[in-house]
């Protein structure tokens, strides 16, 4: 939930720069600590010695040096709630909406920010991960910790350059002047006639550096806070664009629950399916075994084949019938994405269907026992992960940020890394649940520490069928949401103009 606050934190008082620039320091001081607790003696736990088993070792760390691992990553977790949410969005920002050019250049830029990451993700997986295991844990957490501090730099260095958008103010209080004031007006009846609602004057939103949102037929009861009757404190009477932003924010929030089983989906990819990967034959050779957690590069590979496929592809061959900047809208962009989830847990499935067989064909029951069957069984179903975030990633954070009203950008994004948060509590929350219902009555239960005992293969059809529901929900959503209206900034921009020319009375 620490980006909601992050968030808050940019809307409200600081501004996303500031935000980011001391969110990042925090960042930097986490990860600093993180590697002093891998790397000085009397942080890291004490060495079980060369070959010893992890299950084997009776030395455990003090709880001093747990203490300060969980410091740590708190901190962490502090400092990327202030950063995701607000770079992505000062990323976009910087298109200019007045300049035709650059709102057709803002379109493609969630799909290259994408890219970026991915670049970072492919390098973490295979080069970090070779160092991690073969290296050490103080290099694997320096070098990423040395990265960062010479990312802040070159951000910082390039602050002249910046488009900055100031404060607004805080938005849930915005939002919550909204919904307080409909409910003590709720028998209040909303006048036909648009006009007779409150609204500030151009000149005012002018002044406040927005623009003036347009009432909208969606959540009807909401209008009741821009109704003039009664007392006319900010908790009873609210302009129209103030209770059409609270409207954009709340509309969005079943696609936010749409996109919760997605992302209980994509954390299999670090916990199951790697695990998958350390009981089959990972040999390359004679001297080389790949590591299960370079796995996951193959969801970097075909995600970066997928983007550049449907940036430079896809996309423009689409236009052309749907008439659509896009393509396709964004939506519908996610939809694919969640048809491919329910392929990708099917193909799960059947792949350890197959492990499953051919582990009992060689009696092989023994929890570190190998499996007589290629890590590669494995790629069809990280490689289907790659495609589908190529769709669900970019079409989640691009969808929040683009629906979120103007003042309430950060918050907006916040919606897709708090989909990513509760999905990977979730994940945990569905891991435990099921392991524990299937328990009961005597039964061995699906998901055991031994995976050739356990029945993953249940569980992945379990996903499907979430998944497959989950769509129709989705699909039911997408049905019945209305997209903001798009504000026509060249004429929002000579309306503002010509309301801030000085009349000839004021001259």
């Amino acid at each position: 939930m620490a980006p909601i606050l992050g968030a808050y934190i940019a809307d409200a008082h600081l501004g996303r720069y500031r935000t980011f620039v001391i969110a990042s320091g925090i960042y930097l001081l986490g990860m600093s600590l993180l590697t002093l607790a891998v790397s000085v003696p009397a942080l890291k736990p004490p060495s079980c010695g060369h070959g010893v088993k992890d299950e084997d070792c009776e030395k455990h760390a003090s709880t001093f040096q747990v203490g300060i691992f969980y410091f740590a990553l708190y901190i962490i977790a502090i400092g990327t709630g202030g950063t995701k949410p607000n770079i992505s969005t000062m990323g976009a920002d910087q298109f200019d909406d007045f300049d035709p050019k650059e709102r057709t250049q803002k379109l493609s830029f969630f799909n290259f920010w994408m890219l970026g990451i991915v670049f970072g993700t492919l390098f973490s997986y295979t080069f970090l991960v070779y160092i991690q295991d073969n290296v050490g844990w103080s290099l694997g957490y320096g070098l990423p910790t040395l990265g960062l501090a010479l990312s802040i730099l070159v951000f910082l260095v390039g602050t002249p350059l910046y488009r900055h958008r100031l404060p607004s103010g805080s938005p849930l209080t915005r939002m919550s002047m909204v919904l307080v004031a409909a409910v003590r007006k709720w028998k209040v009846p909303v006048p036909k006639d648009p006009k007779e609602l409150h609204e500030l004057s151009l000149r005012d939103y002018s002044n406040l550096g927005n623009f003036r949102i347009d009432r909208t037929p969606t959540l009807r009861v909401l209008d009741k806070a821009a109704v003039k009757s009664g007392p006319t404190s900010p908790w009873m009477l609210c302009p129209v664009s103030q209770v059409e932003e609270t409207k954009q924010m709340i509309k969005m929030i079943p696609v936010l629950i749409a996109t919760l089983i997605p992302s209980t989906i994509t954390a299999q990819v670090g916990t199951l399916f790697i695990k998958q990967g350390t009981t089959l034959n990972r040999s390359l050779g004679p001297h080389f075994d790949i590591p299960p957690a370079c796995l996951t590069s193959f969801v970097v590979i075909f995600m970066f084949i997928s983007l550049v496929i449907y940036e430079r592809h896809f996309v423009p061959a689409i236009r052309k019938y749907t008439g659509d900047p896009r393509g396709i809208s964004l939506l519908q962009r996610l939809g694919i994405g969640l048809v491919l989830h329910i392929i990708i847990m099917v193909t799960a499935c059947f792949a350890e269907r197959t492990r499953l067989s051919v582990a009992r064909e060689n009696g092989i029951l023994g929890k570190n026992q190998t499996v007589p069957l290629t890590i590669f069984i494995l790629l069809p179903q990280f490689a289907l992960m790659g495609i589908a975030d190529a769709f669900v990633d970019v079409s989640k954070l691009e969808f929040f940020y683009d629906q979120a009203p103007q003042g309430m950008k950060s918050l907006g994004t916040s919606y897709f890394t708090t989909s990513v948060g509760i999905g990977n509590f979730l994940s945990s929350f569905l891991l435990t649940t099921v392991s524990h219902i299937t328990k009961k009555h005597g039964h061995r239960g699906w998901i055991q520490n031994n995976l050739n005992t356990s029945r993953l293969d249940y569980f992945y059809a379990f996903y499907a069928i979430l998944s497959f529901l989950n769509l129709l929900f989705f699909l039911l959503v997408a049905k019945f949401y209305v997209y903001n209206e798009e504000v026509d900034v060249i004429e929002s921009k000579r309306e503002l103009q010509k309301v801030m020319e000085p009349s000839p009375n004021e001259i």
